[in-house]
């Protein structure tokens, strides 16, 4: 064979071309069947939801039926400051923006799990430039010392999924991006309540400071007559010492009562993400008492209550996590494969006889881990029972808060009417104590006693008012309102 056929390129050129079709096309046989083959087996356990013990009703007594809570039950409460102060902290609140992060990386972390099942392609590229020694033999007689070489390659690896390691961490990072998003709704939801909790605290205040001005109008006129009596001689100088004692400890009731709505205003701001909010005096008998859904079975709160969901997208996740734990104790299967050029010279890189191509199947697995990889699988399962544990809790503490929740409401409401009532008969007693004193039949203690009994009662009866509608505050929450499962 003569030197010509020996290097004519277009026999070779061809030849190659074939060659490398033909491994193309068997490189891609092979990546279908091992893809085909790595869906045949799924380590781990399936997730199956636990059991929860929780009783079949409520103890206390409410109307079973299908609970209907609107998304935006703060508006019941039909005060456009409020809404105002909700919309803020939805937008502004520093809580509910770490929450949306959280959720926004869960997220990448499942697109990354998605790409892992997609073979990866990386391109190589090299430019070098040599000398060889010349005094070892090695070189042919006429080569060159002194050689260039370039080379230019795309290069892909794919693991096969023989085990389920590629599909239970999918099934795992899905799940932990559901629950960073039942995540944030708990966060929403909480945070609503607060600001509406906080919104109800100030108005209460309000409330206890206008009888607080109330009853030192009435102490200062009560003063007035004690002096009056004294001048007259008609009363010693001690009515007036004890009338001047009881609008002291009043007016500093007002202070105090000043220093708690300026609390109060302080933690409405930080939630609505506003700190320099200023809040108007307002009323808090204006705010009506919205109607109460029924508070349903006690199974649905399953169903309903983002922080349960939660819990149970986190079971979900380390579940999945107990089939990836598993599948590394056996060998990873990879297909590799190779597509490029290389040459001596620049210019003649993309002839045909400088293409170059490989393919291969890599296992890689362990022989002798001393029980390493067995050892972090039943770490997997003791962090997904302590999930199993965690999500049954959060179950236990959903039945327990809306128990307290229909307790305090039914119970708030019953202590109005008590406290309405005591209002009403300490009122007349503080007229008859001002008439028996005025007329001279009794000391200026009754009147004083009558005084103080009144201002109690009033108080009392505004502290109840707040906390019956955080209360229904309360129930709204713990009923889970206000988000919209997925």
């Amino acid at each position: 064979m003569s030197a010509t056929q020996r290097f004519s390129p277009s026999p070779r050129g061809s030849g190659e071309r074939v060659g490398v079709r033909g491994s193309l096309k068997a490189a891609l046989f092979a990546m279908l069947c091992a893809t085909a083959m790595s869906g045949c087996m799924l380590l781990g356990p399936n997730y199956k939801r636990p059991a929860v013990n929780v009783p079949a009703a409520y103890p206390e007594a409410s109307t079973e039926g299908t609970l209907t809570v609107p998304a935006d039950w703060w508006r019941l409460y039909k005060d456009p400051l409020l809404d105002d102060f909700v919309a803020s902290g939805l937008q502004k609140n520093a809580d509910l923006k770490l929450a949306l992060a959280r959720m926004a990386e869960a997220e990448a972390v499942v697109r990354e799990a998605n790409a892992a099942f997609l073979p990866e392609v990386d391109a190589n590229g090299a430019a070098g430039r040599a000398r060889s020694s010349t005094s070892t033999g090695v070189l042919p007689p006429g080569a060159l010392a002194i050689r260039n070489n370039f080379a230019l390659s795309a290069n892909t690896s794919f693991e096969l999924d023989f085990w389920g390691r590629l599909r239970r961490g999918r099934e795992s990072a899905g799940a932990q991006f559901l629950s960073t998003r039942y995540g944030r709704d708990v966060v929403a939801l909480t945070l609503v309540a607060g600001i509406s909790q906080s919104y109800f605290t100030v108005r209460g205040l309000d409330a206890q400071i206008v009888v607080s001005r109330e009853s030192l109008a009435a102490a200062e006129d009560s003063v007035d007559i004690a002096r009056k009596r004294a001048d007259a001689g008609v009363t010693s100088d001690l009515d007036v010492n004890q009338a001047e004692a009881n609008r002291s400890q009043i007016a500093a009731q007002i202070k105090e009562l000043r220093r708690l709505r300026a609390v109060a205003v302080h933690q409405l701001g930080l939630l609505s993400g506003v700190l320099d909010v200023q809040v108007p005096e307002g009323d808090v008998w204006k705010l009506p008492v919205p109607p109460l859904p029924p508070a349903g079975l006690p199974s649905t709160l399953l169903e309903r209550r983002p922080d349960v969901r939660e819990a149970e997208a986190t079971l979900v996740s380390a579940n999945a996590l107990i089939g990836v734990a598993r599948a590394a104790q056996f060998p990873t299967l990879s297909l590799t494969a190779a597509l490029g050029a290389q040459s001596r010279e620049l210019s003649s890189m993309f002839s045909s006889g400088a293409g170059i191509w490989s393919i291969g199947l890599g296992v890689v697995g362990p022989i002798l881990d001393w029980g390493r990889y067995a050892a972090r699988t039943q770490q997997a399962e003791a962090r997904a029972n302590q999930a199993a544990a965690t999500y049954e809790r959060t179950a236990q503490t959903a039945f327990r808060e809306v128990s307290d929740a229909l307790s305090n409401v039914s119970l708030a409401a019953d202590t109005e009417r008590d406290l309405r009532d005591r209002v009403e008969q300490a009122s007349n007693t503080l007229r008859l104590a001002n008439l028996r004193y005025r007329s001279g039949y009794s000391a200026y203690l009754e009147v004083l006693d009558a005084q103080r009994t009144l201002n109690d009662a009033q108080l009392a009866l505004a502290r109840n008012r707040q906390l019956y509608l955080n209360f229904t505050v309360d129930l709204m929450n713990s009923l889970g309102g206000g988000w919209t499962p997925y």
